[in-house]
């Protein structure tokens, strides 16, 4: 009786009203603690509480691949991720990085108090979330702290202007340690001049950069993710390509000439110049 009571329970749908707008938790029919999160019926992020380390969604995995390539396998990792959604990226590094040390800036506070409500964090997890601006939350980052810092940052499925200038990259290059990484999710679609400018902002101020995306986004055919990887240390471009290759919705990484080929001459963004990223058509989420 009692398993009968939790499988219905683990089988509803929860909503709530957050500052970004309806949220909602939708079970996974094929994982009995699964479940995606929606905001306005966008889909944001994937849990699997049974299983943390399973990341279902595309750009996901990506940023997935990057966390663990940041350092050794196994060695503990110091993490800021700017943007919490369902903590997805934060658990993952949990459970297949113990005793890492991270923390997580979400200014969405009553989206935070649902999901830690519905999806509770395993109280071993070295995990801390501060509620406030993504750059705000950054600032209180010490130098040199991070071994990887994330940003996954989106209000109305777009990207604040005030996180993709060079000052707030400059601000991510202090927070990070001599030879740290940073990984970005960025969406855009054709003609692809917010994702070209993203390129040569970080190629102003880290010596390493690699761009991880579906082919048919990077020939500018649709609109969808992007995941920028930049370093002052060389990256494991290898490892990278080999694992994005296996995903089951492969990707391109591209790196070097080709990659500074694809930017196309491209301005730097600044504070001054900063615009949001482009809002995805409505076909995105049909």
């Amino acid at each position: 009786m009692a398993r009968n009571k939790q499988r219905e329970r683990a089988a509803a749908a929860a909503t709530e009203t957050v500052d970004g707008g309806l949220a909602e938790l939708i079970p996974d029919r094929d994982r009995p603690r699964a479940w995606t999160l929606l905001l306005d019926g966008a889909p944001q992020s994937h849990v699997d509480l049974d299983d943390p380390a399973a990341l279902t969604f595309e750009y996901q995995r990506r940023l997935g691949h990057v966390a663990d390539l940041a350092a050794p396998p196994g060695r503990p990792l110091q993490a800021v991720h700017l943007g919490g959604g369902a903590l997805t990226l934060a658990r993952y590094v949990a459970a297949t990085r113990p005793r890492s040390t991270q923390q997580v800036v979400e200014i969405d506070e009553p989206l935070v108090r649902f999901v830690r409500r519905e999806l509770p964090l395993d109280p071993g997890a070295r995990i801390r979330i501060r509620a406030t601006d993504a750059r705000a939350g950054l600032a209180k980052v010490p130098d040199g702290w991070a071994d990887l810092i994330i940003a996954d940052v989106f209000r109305g499925a777009r990207t604040p202007a005030h996180l993709t200038s060079a000052e707030f990259l400059g601000e991510v290059k202090r927070a990070l340690r001599p030879g740290g990484t940073y990984a970005a999710n960025l969406a855009d679609g054709p003609p692809l001049a917010h994702l070209r400018g993203q390129i040569a902002t970080a190629a102003g101020l880290f010596a390493e950069l690699a761009l991880i995306a579906d082919p048919t986004v990077l020939r500018g055919r649709r609109f969808g993710n992007a995941v920028l990887v930049a370093s002052d240390r060389e990256l494991a471009v290898a490892d990278l390509t080999r694992r994005v290759a296996t995903d089951p919705h492969p990707g391109r990484v591209e790196h070097g000439r080709a990659l500074a080929d694809f930017t196309g001459g491209a301005a730097p963004v600044t504070d001054a110049t900063a615009k949001a990223s482009p809002a995805p058509p409505p076909s995105v989420f049909r």
